[in-house]
């Protein structure tokens, strides 16, 4: 007997792979009143076996010799079948293995389907059938083959698509193209609408980053994502009804300050997992800086209104005209009942830079500009305007002083023309519009004319430094490198603030 050898032993076998070998040694073992535990890597039993038609050197039918162990290794009281799954540590002595086995996601509940099928004719998703060598395709969701034990469906997915990884909010983008490709447009709105509830709006404004991680990329030119969901948000504002109020399943109500994207967006989610919500805004519309922080030209005010219907339609209260601080104060919130407070007021104010004349007549941060003409307000902006700033903000100021009767707009940044923040699609469009731009300049001064306005604005050349630990790149002036541009009107896109 080996030196250190102890006759405790578990009283069960693991058996690896679960083709015609495996199930029989499973039977065996089970048959000799061992417990038996079958791993198969695949969603069923039956290995290569299960692809033949023919077995040899007998002819005989594959499936008419497998299938009687199949049914007998899924009945066997002493049999436990772990399929998608495989062994990845072993440990212990004879007798006394510990295994580790690592399951993978079916993504179908074993104890709710029935194998009934149903769930194929509505898989939007086409993959090569591996089973069938890659000869043919089938849909995501299947059996390896019509008497496959377990008989659980299971879903093929290796993780989550590039596109989804690349989406701020994870949106199954990969989900709703395959569900318009099938002309499943109702379908299709529902998932892009389960993590954000504007797809409207950012069908039209968003930076799509899931086109960036689009596989079909490699092949070509990546999907038009953002443009897909545009299509099928405006289709269901036409063709799919406003959904009714959630029922309220919780007594507790909460209060939410602030109708922007973040407010609405917790409202929405609140709402359905059945609490009362009310919302709360100081502004006579809600929508916060999409209503009022992005040009029409960009985001049509129909097109959000269509989004933020939905929302309040889903039994959300919207009070509007309601300002904190002034008509309430959260500690009164609490008081009238509410459990909790989301406090979601954004960042509504600008910020100019700290420099001299930074005070002038003529002098405006994006931010207030922007928001002036969403109001109607008149904003009496010159005709030749230095927009300070290189992100989307810029752009959309820039961009909004061509549309009030400016002349000329000089865009000035930090950044380099590779590295300015702003998106590719606000870059070529403000260069179609016919924006200048001047890089890697840093403002010093706004220098004001003999009647108080801004006359013009003077920078040193400069480049950017290491990032710091928040991943800013501070601007480094450069020697004797001064210039300056002749304007009437400054508009400051440096930051925003509360």
């Amino acid at each position: 007997m080996p030196s250190g050898f102890h006759r405790t032993t578990t009283g069960s076998a693991l058996v690896l792979g679960g083709g015609v070998a495996g199930i029989q040694c499973a039977l065996d073992l089970a048959e000799g009143g061992y417990k038996v535990y079958l791993v198969e890597r695949a969603p069923a039993l039956g290995g290569h076996m299960a692809q033949l038609d023919k077995t040899f050197p007998t002819t005989d039918c594959s499936m008419c010799t497998l299938a009687p162990k199949l049914v007998e290794a899924g009945r066997h009281l002493n049999v436990e079948i772990i399929t998608n799954a495989e062994l990845t540590g072993l440990a212990g002595e004879p007798g006394d293995f510990q295994a580790r086995i690592l399951h993978h996601a079916r993504y179908v509940d074993p104890e709710v389907c029935t194998s009934c099928g149903e769930c194929v004719p509505v898989c939007p998703v086409a993959i090569p059938d591996a089973f069938n060598e890659r000869r043919s395709q089938r849909t995501a969701i299947s059996k390896l083959y019509p008497q496959a034990i377990p008989g659980t469906y299971a879903v093929i997915k290796k993780g989550h698509a590039p596109c989804k990884r690349a989406c701020a909010v994870h949106t199954s983008a990969q989900g709703y193209v395959a569900l318009i490709a099938a002309a499943r447009f109702a379908e299709a709105y529902r998932v892009a609408t389960e993590p954000n509830p504007f797809p409207a709006v950012c069908g039209r404004i968003c930076t799509h980053k899931c086109e960036t991680g689009c596989t079909r990329g490699e092949v070509d030119e990546p999907l038009a994502i953002a443009g897909l969901k545009r299509f099928v948000a405006d289709w269901a504002a036409d063709n799919v009804p406003l959904p009714e109020p959630s029922p309220a399943i919780y007594g507790e109500q909460v209060a939410i300050v602030g109708a922007g994207p973040a407010g609405l967006s917790c409202a929405r989610d609140l709402v359905q997992l059945g609490y009362r919500v009310t919302v709360f805004e100081s502004k006579p519309e809600p929508g916060g800086m999409l209503r009022y922080g992005i040009p029409e030209y960009r985001l049509p005010k129909a097109a959000l209104r269509q989004d933020v219907e939905r929302i309040v339609a889903g039994g959300v209260e919207l009070r509007l005209g309601q300002t904190a601080g002034i008509d309430f104060t959260v500690d009164e919130l609490l008081r009238d009942g509410y459990a909790a407070v989301f406090l979601g007021v954004g960042l509504q104010g600008g910020k100019s830079l700290a420099i001299p004349g930074a005070d002038a007549a003529g002098v405006f941060t994006a931010v207030d500009v922007l928001r002036d003409v969403a109001l109607g307000k008149p904003v009496a902006l010159g005709k030749n305007v230095v927009v300070i700033g290189g992100g989307d903000v810029a752009f959309d100021a820039g961009r909004t002083a061509l549309r009030l009767g400016a002349d000329t707009v000089t865009l000035t940044c930090i950044e380099d023309d590779q590295t300015m923040p702003a998106s590719a699609d606000e870059i070529e469009e403000g260069l179609e519009e016919s924006i200048t731009f001047v890089c890697s300049c840093l403002p010093t001064a706004v220098v004001p004319g003999p009647d108080g306005r801004a006359a013009k604005v003077e920078f040193t050349a400069c480049a950017l430094g290491d990032p710091d630990e928040r991943g800013w790149r501070p601007p480094i002036p450069l020697d004797n490198t001064f210039s300056e541009l002749a304007c009437d009107t400054v508009i400051f896109a440096t930051g925003q603030t509360l």
